[in-house]
């Protein structure tokens, strides 16, 4: 029998060839993977870091267009919230869950992670996040970038900062703080006008940062609620 008809023991057979091929395709993209995680750990590490993120939508997109001039939305899980700025709108809404992949920044000193379409993944499921209660003096640096919600009486009424937004201030007692309503949430710029010193509202909302202040931001009309009686 000739002997080359027996494959050569040193030339690897086509299976083995396409499994090392497989292999170190595997490898290759195993070693350009952000690994995820949780928000809090993403947020605590440097500008300029990138970081994969995994939660649930809180502020829809393009909600804040009006003041951050981006049509991104915020994200949040069991360890905090964060906003992502993002060129393009995106079609989900609240309660939807994405991966989002980008670079840690600061906006004004908000915290934010800025993406691209690309590196945003909408995954499957929904899951709504319920705001976390804080009072008026108690929203600061701990909770920025969270969905919250505090009550209080009004201190200081409509100021109008278009067409970027629309502010005013409450407070429960234990420290007064701004609310921010972005002129692209959808309110009617006369209700918010009616409101008066002494009345109370509950506002949910987005605990932001814009400079040296904190502030609570509406998503839409039906977050804040004249309140008729104290709690």
């Amino acid at each position: 029998m000739n002997s080359s008809s027996f494959p050569s023991s040193r030339s690897p057979s086509l299976s083995r060839r396409g499994a090392l091929a497989l292999l170190g395709a595997f490898v290759v993209a195993l070693a350009g993977c952000q690994p995820v995680l949780s928000i809090a750990d993403a947020r605590s590490r440097a500008n300029g870091s990138e970081v994969t993120v995994e939660g649930a939508v809180t502020v829809q997109p393009g909600a804040f267009v009006s003041a951050l001039g981006d049509e991104g939305f915020a994200i949040q899980d069991d360890t905090g919230g964060i906003y992502v700025k993002l060129e393009e709108k995106l079609s989900f809404g609240l309660g939807a869950r994405v991966r989002v992949t980008g670079t840690l920044d600061e906006q004004n000193q908000l915290r934010i992670l800025k993406s691209v379409p690309a590196d945003v993944d909408l995954k499957s499921g929904t899951e709504q996040v319920s705001p976390k209660d804080v009072t008026t003096g108690g929203v600061n640096e701990s909770v920025e970038g969270q969905l919250i919600r505090a009550s209080g009486a009004i201190t200081q009424a409509f100021i109008d900062d278009s067409p970027y937004g629309y502010k005013l201030y409450i407070n429960d007692g234990s420290g007064e703080v701004q609310v921010f309503v972005h002129v692209s949430a959808g309110f009617d710029k006369a209700a918010l006008q009616a409101l008066t010193v002494g009345q109370r509202i509950a506002v949910v909302g987005l605990a932001a940062q814009y400079e040296s202040t904190y502030e609570v931001a509406p998503r839409m009309p039906s977050d804040l609620v004249l309140q008729t009686t104290a709690p």
